[in-house]
């Protein structure tokens, strides 16, 4: 019964979800080419309110904890498990103050209405997996980027999403390339819970009436210890709060 109900209430998600991303693609470019960063910004800002509400179409529903007083005048890592693309809006629009940026596959850099478009201009890099050589390098100038300008970066350092809830095990070059380029900057773990029960039948129907949580632990300074035995304490951390 709740696969079947599951398939109108797709259809409205993905109609408004995609309106959304049409919609704001045009509004994106006449912000940034308009008015500037802090216009765009705003815009990306809003578009992912939007994503993140048509989500509630399925009976999708949030709890976003942070507790800390995360500051703002220092480039910030933000460190965390990845169950699904729905990961993402929730993460920018919750954590917006920070200007949330991204180290994504080159892949996602094109075709996507708003995504790809926001991803090349908005601050974001793009790597290609299988140029090691161009990841790092795209990876140094994220870490720059985030020093010289006090703003976040979100690595998943999985890899790829875990379509059951559980962890993958985390592939550290990247994180190890932010930690050793931006020496200034705050490990901000962050432990995500039943983002992939939205999937859980494929893509589609998407799943229904799913609770999703995102649990900010407290953050780290990257000075406080090896990169080895940080970056272990932060997977650590992630993965004793996933509930699968």
């Amino acid at each position: 019964m709740a696969k079947l109900l599951a398939y109108p209430l797709s259809i409205l998600y993905f109609l408004f979800f995609g309106l959304s991303l049409l919609i704001f693609h045009p509004i994106q470019w006449l912000c940034l080419n308009v008015f500037g960063y802090q216009a765009h910004k705003k815009s990306v800002d809003i578009l992912n309110w939007f994503l993140v509400r048509s989500t509630h179409f399925l009976g999708t529903t949030y709890k976003f904890k942070n507790p800390h007083e995360i500051p703002t005048d220092k480039p910030i890592i933000i460190v965390s498990n990845h169950q699904s693309m729905n990961d993402i809006p929730p993460i920018i629009w919750f954590m917006r103050k920070h200007h949330v940026k991204f180290v994504s596959k080159k892949e996602l850099g094109k075709g996507i209405p708003s995504v790809s478009y926001n991803l090349r201009h908005g601050g974001s890099v793009l790597i290609d997996r299988k140029n090691p050589i161009q990841s790092i390098n795209a990876i140094k100038d994220m870490a720059k980027y985030i020093e010289t300008h006090n703003r976040a970066v979100v690595i998943f350092p999985e890899g790829s999403r875990s379509r059951d809830g559980k962890p993958r095990v985390f592939k550290t070059r990247g994180l190890e390339t932010l930690i050793e380029n931006a020496p200034n900057a705050l490990i901000v773990p962050v432990t995500i819970n039943n983002s992939w029960k939205l999937l859980k039948y494929g893509k589609f129907p998407y799943g229904i009436g799913t609770h999703i949580t995102f649990k900010v632990h407290k953050p780290i300074p990257v000075s406080n210890a090896s990169e080895t035995e940080l970056i272990s304490e932060v997977e650590k951390i992630i993965k004793q709060a996933i509930v699968v």
